[in-house]
């Protein structure tokens, strides 16, 4: 597992040993990340946004962010096993203040204690056998939603074979891409026209 591209370019990044995440293949993070760079139109890179990596497991979405222009990215993640390889492959980045770690449960936590308050990019990674619940996985989605940036962009990976939830379900977030990549799906959502974006209670 390494950086793709950008000022962090080959750094390999330490997995957690056994299970306790689902790494994503070079290919696959490439091309997310293409996407990612069309949307903003920055291709290959990100515009100077910040950055919301959740479920973060050794931060690969994060510190490729940081690697193409973020401009900050606060991880969170909860297992304990995790976190200490989260910190050293954060560490040896030597970016300050530009990465933030904040240990909690993503399914329960009050997002509206996260600084900034308005996100540009979050990546959603949940563990799989989480997800078979498409309810709450749309509950989650309407959480973070408001805390987009206009133009902000989630990105949800999901096994091939999970519930995808529909844009009929979810209030405030709306998907408009789906790529299917290999044994995951990766649906790209927006902040559905009209989503309130100015209170923080929507966010707990």
């Amino acid at each position: 597992m390494r950086v793709i591209a950008g000022r962090f370019r080959g750094l390999t990044l330490e997995p957690p040993a056994g299970n306790q995440t689902r790494p994503v293949t070079d290919r696959a993070k490439e091309t997310i990340f293409n996407i990612l760079g069309s949307r903003f139109g920055t291709p290959g890179l990100l515009p100077a946004l910040d950055a919301l990596d959740l479920f973060a497991g050794c931060g690969s979405f994060g510190i490729e962010a940081l690697s193409r222009g973020a401009a900050r990215c606060v991880f969170i993640e909860k297992d304990r096993r995790t976190l200490p390889i989260l910190k050293s492959n954060i560490a040896r980045l030597r970016c300050g203040e530009e990465a933030r770690i904040g240990v909690g449960n993503v399914w329960t936590m009050r997002l509206h204690a996260l600084m900034p308050a308005r996100f540009g990019l979050v990546f959603v990674d949940p563990p799989y056998a989480t997800t078979s619940d498409a309810l709450r996985v749309v509950e989650l989605l309407d959480r973070i939603a408001p805390a987009l940036t206009d133009d902000g962009v989630i990105v949800l990976r999901l096994s091939a074979t999970a519930p995808q939830p529909t844009n009929g379900a979810m209030r405030n977030a709306v998907c408009d891409d789906v790529r299917d990549l290999g044994t995951m799906r990766v649906l790209f959502l927006a902040k559905r026209p009209g989503a309130d974006s100015g209170d923080a209670s929507s966010l707990e």
